[in-house]
């Protein structure tokens, strides 16, 4: 999926893209996460055209993703309106610039807990910078409902102790505030470099739903990824249970 979509980009291939916007969506998507990648040395631009390219087909809830400014707030001036923003880390510099323009247009946020120092190692050290990030978020306007806070979720094949910190930290994270925040995991970045990708990612993110996890950037093409997502929901009393839930929750 990645090169096919990186190639689409690259070669401005607007049916490509389309299409794969209307799987992702058919498959239970409520969102599409819009990323140029490497796919375009001018990334402005490319981000410009891969919004108005999926505009053109749907009007589903876009996710800005790109760690630079500009290519976010030239993104979600081609989008207009329903977007998320993708993101911002708890950075001085980036909080001055991002928190501020969440604020202005209304969107909801992303928001890594990541500083100067990196990614922490420890539950604490998530749990100070997503303080920080809603402290910081208030003072700009933002309900804590419009900010999802993301723990960084690391290759388990490198760090095998993080997934289970993640966890507490998202727990911890709920407790924040009143609303509470959201919080959300890039799910791939798990599994990277491993072999038996599906049955780790399916295990964690089956975990993180009860500890308290709301959403996840994950391939809604991955059937057997989704049926763990939808029992989870199943399970946590989201919603309504019947012998055929699988069909009734896609329908």
């Amino acid at each position: 999926m990645f090169t096919a979509v990186k190639n689409a980009i690259a070669a401005r291939d607007k049916i490509a893209i389309q299409e794969i916007a209307r799987r992702q969506i058919e498959a239970g998507a409520d969102a599409l996460d819009l990323n140029v990648g490497t796919a375009a040395d001018d990334r402005i631009s490319a981000m410009v055209w891969l919004v108005e390219t999926v505009r053109e087909v749907s009007d589903v809830t876009l996710c800005l993703d790109n760690p630079k400014f500009d290519v976010i707030k030239a993104g979600a001036e081609a989008c207009g309106e329903n977007f998320i923003i993708n993101s911002t880390t708890a950075k001085d510099e980036d909080l001055a610039k991002f928190l501020p323009f969440a604020a202005e247009t209304g969107a909801s946020i992303i928001a890594l807990t990541l500083d100067e120092k990196g990614v922490p190692n420890t539950v604490e050290g998530r749990i100070e910078i997503a303080a920080k990030i809603l402290i910081a978020a208030e003072s700009a306007g933002i309900p804590p409902e419009r900010v999802y806070l993301d723990p960084v979720v690391l290759p388990i094949n490198i760090a095998q102790d993080q997934p289970k910190k993640l966890m507490e930290a998202i727990g911890q994270f709920k407790i924040l505030s009143s609303p509470p925040p959201h919080v959300v995991i890039g799910l791939s970045n798990l599994a990277q470099g491993t072999t038996e990708k599906s049955l780790l990612t399916g295990t964690f993110l089956a975990m993180a739903m009860g500890t308290g996890l709301d959403a996840a950037i994950l391939d809604p093409e991955d059937s057997i990824l989704m049926e763990i997502m939808i029992t989870g929901e199943v399970m946590l009393n989201n919603v309504i249970y019947n012998d055929d839930y699988l069909k009734a929750y896609r329908a």
